[in-house]
């Protein structure tokens, strides 16, 4: 079931000084929602703490909710929060297949249903029988949207979007961008998305929350 993400006075400060001062922001299912600021903001340390990575530099309070679960305290890989990065982060000594089955929801049992899971993805991203190629030899807008969908075979609860499109050309950036909102829309994903380009808080149609300006 599609639930809300909740940040409840959240602050974070990188020793005495305040990085992220006190946010209350809820993402409701399907919806998006940019947080802006220029580098340095905070902007990516804010999807850290959200995913359980924060590093140990820094210190937070707050509480981050999906529904009415608090999984402040869980660690990263319990959490089911998904993290589109700048960099599309696909291991180059695995196919494009392999580079999907490892993020593929452990739930889905059986070699049969897990390559139908993938051969699926792949469709969807337009990208039908590339499960054998090398990563490498593919264009960087299909290696952003293996990324994609490899976040989204781990059935997470939400997506948080961490300037996932600034490496690419402003057309492929377009049409990425659409694909990656339309993908969140339809699986009902809060999504939180951080950029300091306004184009693409635009171009997601959402609410947009400044941060330290």
């Amino acid at each position: 079931m599609s639930t809300a993400l909740r940040l409840a006075a959240v602050e974070i400060r990188l020793g005495q000084a305040v990085l992220v001062p006190r946010l209350d922001l809820e993402v409701a299912p399907g919806e998006i929602v940019t947080v802006m600021g220029a580098s340095g903001a905070g902007k990516s340390t804010l999807l850290a703490f959200v995913a359980g990575f924060l590093d140990p530099a820094f210190s937070a309070q707050g509480q981050v909710l999906l529904g009415d679960d608090d999984i402040s305290s869980l660690p990263a890989e319990r959490r089911r929060v998904g993290l589109l990065f700048q960099d599309d982060l696909l291991f180059p000594h695995l196919s494009v297949g392999e580079n999907l089955a490892f993020g593929l929801s452990a739930a889905v049992h059986g070699r049969a249903a897990r390559q139908a899971r993938i051969e699926a993805a792949l469709d969807q991203a337009g990208l039908a029988g590339m499960a054998p190629r090398d990563p490498g030899t593919l264009s960087g807008g299909q290696r952003a949207r293996v990324a994609l969908m490899r976040t989204l075979l781990a059935q997470p609860r939400a997506l948080l979007l961490d300037e996932p499109f600034n490496r690419l050309d402003s057309a492929l950036r377009r049409d990425f961008a659409a694909f990656v909102f339309d993908h969140a829309r339809a699986q009902s994903l809060p999504t939180l998305l951080v950029t300091h380009d306004i184009a693409d808080a635009e171009a997601s149609r959402g609410r947009i929350v400044r941060i330290a300006e």
